[in-house]
């Protein structure tokens, strides 16, 4: 396998250590708009960087993508930017013939007459609509592929397979009990995309209603993590797995909630409301008086620490999973599915932060399944589509084990 890797940022860095340590693909190049990323994500490897090289590519330009693709003659497009850049990615992929593969989907845009209850341009509305082409080219659009969504998708496709005879309800649940040292505000995330999932209307899934919107930060519940995290308050925020889960997996109803805390949530509320929180840009003067055009929300990120720099002062856990409510031989059954990464044994192993090294891991998982036949589908496919067992077992080999554990 030849994979094009598209994003050198924190998680994109992470992807090519986990990778190097496998033997699945004979080559990875590693691609990003600023060049000296790329070559610094690749010089990091050291002598495991045999099979690794970095070019420049603007994830914009779906032209030069799949010109990209065709020269280093390339398998599969792996996307590491932010979900601005998901369509041209994706349309680059399949007019190079390639598959691809993701970790956010394609953006939504609210109702624009009542964006609280009802769904306007849902997660991946524009992927899904051209499952057909990639359906006729036979290659796979491996979507939402991270850990949420991704790990948690493949949490809820194992338990209505395995351990439930009917599913009620699942949940993702996400929490940690990360801090940062010497920073009042320092998201060990995508910034760009934390503000997106979490100030846009959440979708909630219900079996009777479809698809529906709720206010922001909505229905908050204590919900207790595992491996010593503890409580922590979780509220619902828009996510891809709400928009793929009842896809494939017969439930009730489906939410995702994050833990956030009350600081974060207000903190995004005042962004929000000075309108930091746009995408539209506006014009400002320059150092030298020069009007330049700029977007709020790129200002924010620009004023933040790139997440990936955080790890040496980063210290605690997080844990993605799913809580998944049913009936088992007639007797109701709750259980949650977790996956748990301590933030010093990341930094140890991988010279990677928690968060960035726990979404990284997917997609390498799933790459190799791809590259050995083992989902070897076609179409614009989630996770939950797919094998679980295969993944989960894999994912244990690269020393990085999930759980399970009996609620109530």
């Amino acid at each position: 396998m030849r994979v094009l890797l598209v994003g050198a940022g924190g998680v994109g860095t992470a992807i090519t250590r986990i990778a190097a340590r496998r033997d699945f693909f004979d080559l990875f190049v590693v691609a990003d708009y600023d060049l000296a990323r790329a070559e610094a994500a690749v010089a990091a490897l050291g002598e495991a960087g045999g099979r690794f090289h970095a070019r420049r590519v603007d994830a914009s330009d779906q032209a030069a993508v799949a010109a990209l693709l065709t020269e280093e003659r390339c398998d599969v497009l792996l996307n590491a930017t932010d979900p601005r850049f998901v369509m041209p990615l994706f349309e680059a992929a399949l007019a190079a013939d390639s598959h691809y593969v993701d970790m956010a989907m394609s953006l939504s845009r609210p109702h624009p007459g009542n964006p609280y209850a009802q769904c306007g341009v849902k997660l991946g509305d524009e992927q899904f609509e051209r499952a057909g082409a990639w359906e006729k080219a036979g290659r796979l659009a491996l979507v939402g592929m991270g850990v949420e969504p991704g790990l948690s998708d493949v949490f809820a496709r194992y338990a209505a397979d395995e351990l439930f005879d009917e599913v009620e309800e699942i949940g993702i649940r996400d929490g940690a009990n990360l801090t940062v040292e010497g920073y009042e505000f320092a998201p060990s995330f995508n910034i760009w995309t934390t503000i997106e999932e979490c100030l846009n209307p959440p979708v909630v899934y219900e079996r009777d209603r479809g698809w529906f919107t709720t206010e922001p930060f909505s229905e908050p519940e204590v919900f207790d993590f595992p491996e010593g995290i503890g409580p922590v308050e979780c509220v619902n925020v828009e996510h891809e797995e709400v928009l793929l889960v009842p896809r494939w997996v017969d439930a009730r109803r489906v939410t995702f909630k994050y833990g956030l805390g009350e600081d974060f949530i207000g903190k995004l509320k005042t962004l929000h409301a000075l309108g930091l929180d746009s995408t539209e840009p506006v014009t400002v003067r320059g150092a030298d008086g020069t009007p330049v055009r700029v977007s709020p929300r790129d200002v924010v990120a620009a004023c933040l620490p790139d997440p990936a720099t955080l790890g040496e002062r980063m210290s605690g856990k997080t844990c993605a999973g799913t809580w998944v409510k049913g009936t088992k031989d007639g007797r109701p059954r709750e259980v949650y599915l977790y996956h748990v990464v301590d933030n010093q044994w990341s930094m140890r192993e991988y010279g990677s932060q928690a968060v960035v090294w726990q979404t990284a891991v997917n997609p390498v998982v799933a790459l190799e399944l791809i590259a050995g036949g083992v989902w070897a589908e076609a179409g614009v496919l989630g996770p939950e589509a797919l094998a679980p067992r295969p993944f989960l077992d894999l994912l244990t080999a690269y020393g990085s084990p999930w759980g399970i554990r009996e609620q109530g």
